[in-house]
C-alpha cells in the first residue's frame, strides 16, 4: 500500500493499490444490517460454532454467510450493489444473452479471444475481457441463468451470491468427512465472516470457489467412504472447475493433500474420469483448450498486463490477497510450525489442517509465479482463500472472538471507504 503512494510509482490499477478499487466513504441501506451481522458474528459465532448440532452449524453457518454477504452489498444498494455488476461491458450477461447458438460459439472460442486479427468467416466480436479470460464454463452457466429466465442482472446476481454462501458449507463438509470436526468448528466463524464476503456478492469467481470447495468435499467423501459414485461426482465437479478458470487445475494440489489425507488412492482414477468427461464433452463441441490458453496469454500481455510491473505485482497480489482473506490468515499461517503437542486441538486433526492449508499456499505462490494474474486478485483468488482460512482452526482461544472481530472490522470498513465494484 505504501510504495506506491510514497513514489507515485504507477503501478496501473485504480486508485488505492493493491486493490482494484477508489476511495468512495458512503454509507447505505446495508450499513445498518452489516453492522448488526457483524456484531452477531463476533458475539456469538465462535461459541456457537462449538456447541450447535453438526446439521445446524452447517444451516447456521450457510444462513449467516448469505446475510453477511447481501448485507455488505446492500451498503451500495440492491441496484449499483448487486443487480449492475454481472451486466458490466466486461462481464458475462450480456454475452450470455446474445449467445444462441453455444456450440458455435465453442466452435469459434479461440478465434475470438485476440484483440484483433479474426477471420473473415467469424462475423462477431471479440470476446469482453472476463469471458475471454475464462475457459466456456463461465458462459455456459450464465447463458443456462438466462435460458431459465434469471438472465437479468439482480436475479443472475442473487443466484451467484446464494452459490457463494455454500462454500464455507463446503469446506467445513470436507473438514468434517476427514477426520477434522474440531477444526471445522473452530474455522467456521472465519469462513463465513470476513472481508472475502466484499467480493463473493456477484462475482462469477466466488461462483467458481463454490463448485471448486464442493468438488474437495465429494472427492474427500469419496476417499474416506470409498465410494465410487462419490469419486465420479468429485471428478465432474472439478472438471468443471477446469472449464470455469485457466488457474484452477491448481486445484489438482488440494486433491492430492485430501487422498493424502484419506490414505487412499483409489478415488483417483474415477475423479479423472469425472473430470475428463467434462473437459472432453466441451472439446466435442468445438473447445480447444491447448489453443485456447496460449491465445489468452497473448491477449493477457497485449492489454494492461504489460504496464503492470512484475516488481510490484509479485508483492502486491500478496498484499490484495491479505485484504480478501482477512489480516488473521497471517496469523492462522503462523500457526502451522508449531508443535501439534502445543495447539489445543486433537493431533490428527492438525494434520489435516497442516495438508490443506500447505496445499492452499502452494496454490497461491503457483499463481502468484504465473504472472498471468497482476492485481485483481483478491477477487481471482477467492477459490483459495477459503482453504487458507483453515488455518485459523489452530489459533489459540483467546485470539479467536478477538480475531474474528479484526476480519469484520476490515470487511465493514473496506465496504465503507472504498468502492471496489464488487
Amino acid at each position: 500500500m505504501a510504495l506506491p503512494a510514497l513514489t507515485g510509482w504507477d503501478v496501473h490499477v485504480r486508485y488505492f493499490p493493491p486493490l482494484h478499487a477508489e476511495w468512495d466513504p458512503r454509507t447505505g441501506m446495508g450499513t445498518l444490517p452489516s453492522l448488526l451481522v457483524g456484531a452477531l458474528a463476533v458475539w456469538q459465532a465462535v461459541g456457537l460454532a462449538e456447541r450447535l448440532p453438526w446439521r445446524t452449524l452447517l444451516l447456521s453457518s450457510y444462513a449467516g454467510g448469505v446475510a453477511w454477504l447481501f448485507s455488505l452489498a446492500l451498503v451500495d444498494g440492491p441496484g449499483k450493489g448487486i443487480g449492475t455488476i454481472l451486466g458490466d461491458e466486461y462481464e458475462y450477461l450480456r454475452t450470455a444473452r446474445a449467445t444462441s447458438d453455444l456450440p458455435a460459439a465453442l466452435r469459434e472460442w479461440v478465434s475470438r479471444i485476440p484483440y484483433d486479427g479474426l477471420p473473415d468467416d467469424i462475423p462477431h466480436a471479440n470476446w469482453p475481457v472476463h469471458v475471454a479470460g475464462h475457459p466456456p464454463g463461465a458462459l455456459s452457466f450464465f447463458v443456462l441463468l438466462d435460458r431459465v429466465g434469471l438472465g437479468g442482472g439482480l436475479q443472475a446476481g442473487i443466484v451467484v451470491t446464494l452459490v457463494a454462501a455454500s462454500t464455507a458449507v463446503a469446506v467445513l463438509v470436507t473438514l468434517r468427512v476427514l477426520g477434522a470436526e474440531v477444526a471445522a468448528r473452530r474455522a467456521a466463524p472465519f469462513l463465513v465472516f470476513g472481508p472475502a464476503a466484499i467480493w463473493q456478492c456477484v462475482s462469477a469467481d466466488a461462483m467458481f470457489a463454490a463448485f471448486a470447495a464442493w468438488g474437495i468435499a465429494a472427492l474427500a467423501a469419496a476417499a474416506v467412504r470409498r465410494s465410487t459414485g462419490w469419486a465420479l461426482v468429485a471428478g465432474l465437479l472439478l472438471g468443471y472447475a477446469v472449464m470455469l478458470s485457466y488457474g484452477l487445475p491448481l486445484l489438482g494440489l488440494l486433491a492430492v493433500a485430501v487422498l493424502v489425507v484419506a490414505r487412499n488412492w483409489r478415488p483417483l482414477p474415477w475423479a479423472v474420469l469425472g473430470a475428463l468427461a467434462v473437459v472432453g464433452t466441451y472439446a466435442a463441441l468445438g473447445f480447444n483448450y491447448l489453443e485456447a490458453l496460449p491465445a489468452l496469454h497473448d491477449r493477457y500481455w497485449a492489454g494492461v498486463a504489460r504496464n503492470r510491473p512484475k516488481e510490484y505485482w509479485m508483492w502486491g497480489n500478496l498484499a490484495a490477497l491479505a485484504f480478501s482473506a482477512g489480516p488473521l490468515v497471517g496469523a492462522g499461517l503462523t500457526t502451522l510450525g508449531r508443535r501439534a503437542r502445543d495447539l489445543d486441538i486433537d493431533p490428527d486433526a492438525v494434520r489435516v489442517v497442516r495438508w490443506l492449508v500447505v496445499a492452499a499456499v502452494l496454490m497461491v505462490l503457483s499463481a502468484d509465479l504465473s504472472q498471468m494474474s497482476k492485481a485483481e486478485v483478491e477477487r481471482i483468488w477467492l477459490p483459495f482463500v477459503p482453504w487458507l482460512l483453515v488455518s485459523c482452526s489452530l489459533l489459540p482461544q483467546r485470539w479467536r472472538r478477538v480475531g474474528l472481530g479484526v476480519q469484520v472490522l476490515v470487511a465493514l470498513v473496506v465496504q465503507h471507504l472504498l468502492f471496489t465494484g464488487w
